[in-house]
């Protein structure tokens, strides 16, 4: 009687080397697409970003001047500072109040949900220089967010809201609060449809309340969607342009002014080519070194998950 067992025929390396060489083909064109309009691009700009050019004569090679002057120009300086608080606004804040509105309407389950759907993602199909164009009127001496003040008796609040050294900033920011709650609930919601309902019922059998419930089983089922959510809400306030550059240009003074709004200047108004390149790649390494410390963070843990 033959004892030995069948064991399952393996490819030949060849033949799997052959598979492999297979699947980068396929991928070939998009990598090239990639390469030619993302990749060569942002190497040309570091290219850039070591010469004082002014896009017309020929460039004068200074190193790493352009990027020492980023560093000691204030007004440079700044405008990263301003970057970093926006993220505040434009990341922190949103996830919060998607996380609230997301345990509510996940929780809460009432008819007319789609309309809420609706509402809250609006902001994400008006394009944003639309959306600059009506919060500054809104923001305006006689716009809505004055009247509002007013008609509460809250009148001695009624100011330039765009205009305010101390407060054109947080009303910027604002405003990308508006615009990218509703993108954050949006992700959030969609996680919950993939937490197990048996969960939520042991839970309530257990006696947790809403809070408990939406700590326990419904936030740690949101790690995926969170690490989305920070890294669109990061990169949309660190490259953020089209808001600012619609509602304040950068004003007061500089109390608004951000590192998308300055490579524009130093590059078409300025005649600075060299500059605005150098600025251009410290706000790419700026993002790309946060989505990466987001995406570390974010990883489960193998020893948790085993």
């Amino acid at each position: 009687m033959n004892n030995t067992r069948s064991r399952p025929v393996r490819p030949a390396p060849r033949t799997r080397r052959r598979g492999a060489w297979r699947g980068y083909l396929y991928v070939l064109p998009a990598l090239a697409v990639y390469a030619a309009f993302a990749v060569l691009p942002a190497l040309h700009t570091a290219y850039l970003s070591l010469f004082e050019w002014d896009g017309v004569t020929l460039g004068e090679w200074v190193g790493l001047a352009n990027y020492q002057e980023i560093f000691q120009d204030p007004i440079l300086r700044r405008s990263v500072v301003n970057a970093l608080v926006l993220v505040v606004f434009f990341s922190a804040i949103p996830i919060a109040l998607g996380l609230a509105m997301t345990g509510l309407l996940a929780r809460y389950r009432r008819p007319g949900m789609a309309a809420y759907r609706f509402l809250f993602m609006l902001p994400q199909v008006i394009p944003l220089v639309a959306v600059g164009v009506t919060w500054r009127w809104l923001y305006g001496d006689d716009g809505m967010v004055n009247q509002a003040f007013g008609a509460v008796g809250l009148g001695g609040l009624e100011r330039a809201w765009l205009g305010d050294f101390d407060l054109a900033l947080v009303a910027v920011g604002l405003v990308g609060t508006w615009v990218l709650s509703g993108l954050c609930m949006m992700l959030f919601l969609s996680g919950v449809q993939k937490v197990d309902p048996s969960l939520y019922e042991a839970a309530r059998l257990d006696g947790a309340g809403p809070v408990r419930e939406f700590v326990s089983v419904t936030l740690p089922h949101l790690r995926g969607e969170l690490s989305v959510a920070l890294t669109v809400t990061m990169v949309a306030a660190l490259a953020s342009f089209d808001i600012v550059y619609v509602t304040t240009n950068g004003g007061p003074g500089e109390q608004t002014t951000v590192p998308g709004l300055l490579v524009y200047r130093l590059a078409f108004s300025d005649g600075r080519v060299g500059l605005a390149s150098a600025l251009a790649v410290v706000l790419g390494c700026l993002i790309l070194a946060l989505v990466f410390i987001v995406n570390r963070l974010s990883r489960p843990d193998p020893e948790a998950a085993s």
